[in-house]
């Protein structure tokens, strides 16, 4: 099993770096495949509603999105961790995240999914829910810890003094391994959940 972490900050190893290497430490341990992508450094742009992805499989822009597109079909499942901005993800996660969900056919169905803020103060929550509805529209369950997936620190670093932050970027660690186990459990037994063909209504027809 491989589960895809992305770290959007502009830092390669700032907070958010910490907070995920506490998740993938865990993960590890647990004998689960891990995968770092750092795209916090990338220039990502948004997506142009242009539909090339429909017609070709991939988006538009060729750059850290396509080169991330196969391993998270292939991962059973993704981590996108986020420093929070105006109570939001950074620019960067949320342009990676739209384009990639969009541009990306494959069937996501029972792959986990888990987000994970860090901030100096306000706004995880926000930055979190946000994030988290990627997954809930892709039919990826989400994985809980302990407390909401939040890491506090301002200056590079200062997420270490956070304990309980990492006690609940830890718990997720394990949390998300137990989930991975068994769901690929489930689907040897009972395959994946029957999806009926995708019926598309618009409020103005």
């Amino acid at each position: 099993m491989n589960v895809l972490l992305i770290n959007a900050s502009p830092k390669t190893n700032g907070n958010t770096a910490i907070a995920l290497q506490e998740v993938q430490n865990e993960l590890e341990k647990q004998g689960i495949e891990t995968n770092l992508v750092h795209i916090g450094n990338k220039d990502i742009r948004g997506c142009i509603a242009c539909n090339y992805c429909s017609t070709h499989g991939k988006c538009v822009f060729n750059d850290i999105v396509n080169e991330t597109a196969p391993a998270f079909e292939k991962a059973d499942a993704l981590i996108i961790g986020s420093p929070v901005y105006f109570a939001n993800p950074n620019g960067t996660a949320s342009a990676f995240m739209q384009r990639l969900f969009y541009s990306t056919s494959f069937d996501k169905t029972m792959k986990c999914g888990a987000a994970v803020a860090i901030a100096r103060r306000g706004g995880s929550s926000a930055t979190f829910d946000d994030l988290n509805r990627y997954f809930t529209i892709s039919g990826m369950p989400i994985v809980s810890s302990s407390y909401w997936n939040m890491v506090y620190g301002r200056l590079p670093g200062e997420a270490r003094q956070d304990g309980e932050g990492l006690e609940t970027m830890r718990t997720l660690g394990r949390n998300m391994a137990f989930m991975l186990h068994a769901i690929q459990d489930a689907k040897e037994k009972y395959g994946l959940p029957e999806r009926e063909p995708h019926t598309m209504t618009n409020f103005i027809r």
